[in-house]
């Protein structure tokens, strides 16, 4: 069994509480996913 928690979404509706500025503008959240830990 697998289980999915998208906290980008809840950080972009949080990032709209807290900056009213950001209200009616469109918010993106961008992640590189790298969850390895291993250096190149």
């Amino acid at each position: 069994m697998f289980g999915l928690i998208d906290v980008n979404s809840f950080y972009a509706s949080a990032e709209k509480v807290f900056r009213p500025d950001l209200k009616n503008a469109p918010v993106a959240i961008l992640s590189n996913n790298d969850l390895s830990g291993e250096k190149s």
